[in-house]
């Protein structure tokens, strides 16, 4: 554990006196370097920042308009025949939009439910084999400048519904 505790607060400085080294050995200028860097840095950022405020956004429109538990009770009565619990149905929606909304969600299912319970058990692995599906897609494509998707969002729709199913499964499994 001491050698954990010792590589964690020592890794980091030693990268950057490696890569400042590194510069010098090889005599870059390692300054311009750097605010080239960040300048482009800013430029990325700039532009992706548009759409992280709209997810945001759409993501606390649907918390707080209620929309999210209108949906649970609707998705109640097909969800209990396929045996997906209706609390695991709200984060899913969530997490394929927002990871960080998502483990809010987790973090009420655990107050209510606890967190080695099974909807607890199953929410974690979910949040674990599931991926921000159009914040990931919006990001990624709009920094490349892609219009069409093709089939990565029905691709990425299928991964997410498999990895929903792999997770209680799995919960399932340790239950027992």
């Amino acid at each position: 554990m001491n050698l954990l505790n010792f590589l964690s607060n020592t890794i980091v400085p030693l990268l950057l006196f490696y890569i400042v080294g590194f510069g010098l050995l090889m005599k870059q200028n390692i300054y311009d370097d750097f605010l080239t860097g960040a300048k482009d840095g800013m430029k990325t950022v700039a532009g992706i920042l548009p759409t992280l405020i709209g997810l945001m956004i759409g993501v606390g429109i649907l918390r707080a308009s209620g929309f999210l538990d209108f949906f649970c009770g609707t998705c109640l009565s097909w969800t209990k025949h396929i045996g997906i619990p209706a609390e695991l149905m709200s984060l899913a929606v969530v997490k394929i939009f927002s990871s960080s909304a998502a483990t809010g969600l987790l973090l009420d299912l655990y107050k209510e439910h606890g967190c080695d319970s099974f909807l607890g058990m199953a929410a974690s692995l979910m949040l674990s084999s599931t991926e921000t599906i159009f914040y990931t897609v919006s990001i990624y494509f709009m920094s490349v400048k892609i219009k069409k998707t093709r089939f990565t969002l029905p691709g990425a729709l299928l991964a997410t519904l498999a990895g929903i199913a792999a997770s209680i499964w799995l919960a399932r499994m340790y239950a027992m």
